[in-house]
């Protein structure tokens, strides 16, 4: 699987030539022309490594970086025109792994975006669901900090809502995608058991859930 780089830049001729080049190295790309955009990616897909730039048309680079450190453990580059000492400094204070002035060579941003992938050992494995984080590489989930301790068939089931979120899953479906997993044989019931079981663990209030919904008469859905 390619590594999966988020862009946060507002200059639309730059972000067609550097994903372009980035995608023929091999990397897999999303962009977002602000911070909040890059929020609602970042709280959507496994980003592995953020590109930022300083200068957006919404919000800065430095309070971008902040708000994604703050929430995310993955490495984050600035490029940006801005070289002076100051914006350097400022930089690295919130947290960014690398700061890169423009312009820059394309092959030396690949060197140096796989230096910092192989020195924090980023995975791009941490994926949100309100106050919850799945980290898909570990096999683990935890809530506001601490761990659910979520079973193979609950971390299964998970995964499957993680991997069709905003799609609606017949039972149907999910019978086939975790039937015997864990060497255990899920019916119909049982299904409706873990599925309650999950709820208990990653809801604030199972009874009223907000993050496995169910849709009457179809199955459910994770938004």
């Amino acid at each position: 699987m390619s590594t999966k780089i988020l862009l946060v830049e507002d200059d639309m001729d730059i972000v067609e030539n550097l994903c372009e080049f980035l995608i023929g190295e091999g990397f897999t790309m999303r962009h977002a022309s602000g911070q909040r955009d890059a929020l609602a990616v970042l709280a959507q897909e496994a980003i592995q490594l953020v590109l930022l730039d300083v200068s957006l048309a919404e919000g800065n680079g430095f309070s971008a970086c902040s708000a994604i450190k703050a929430e995310y453990n993955i490495p984050v580059i600035f490029l940006t025109a801005s070289n002076d000492e100051f914006s350097t400094v400022t930089g690295f204070e919130l947290g960014a792994d690398d700061y890169i002035p423009k312009p820059f060579r394309p092959r030396e941003l690949v060197s140096r975006i796989r230096n910092i992938l192989r020195l924090t050992g980023s995975t791009g494995s941490i994926v949100r669901l309100g106050n919850v984080l799945v980290d898909t590489v570990r096999g683990t989930a935890s809530k506001d900090g601490t761990d659910l301790y979520l079973s193979a068939l609950e971390y299964r089931l998970l995964l499957l809502f993680l991997n069709n979120r905003g799609a609606v899953l017949t039972r149907t479906q999910m019978l086939e995608n975790i039937w015997d997993i864990a060497g255990e044989f899920v019916n119909d019931n049982t299904l409706t058991v873990y599925i309650k079981r999950l709820r208990d663990k990653i809801e604030d209030d199972p009874q009223h859930p907000k993050i496995i919904l169910t849709v009457r008469g179809l199955g459910y859905r994770v938004d």
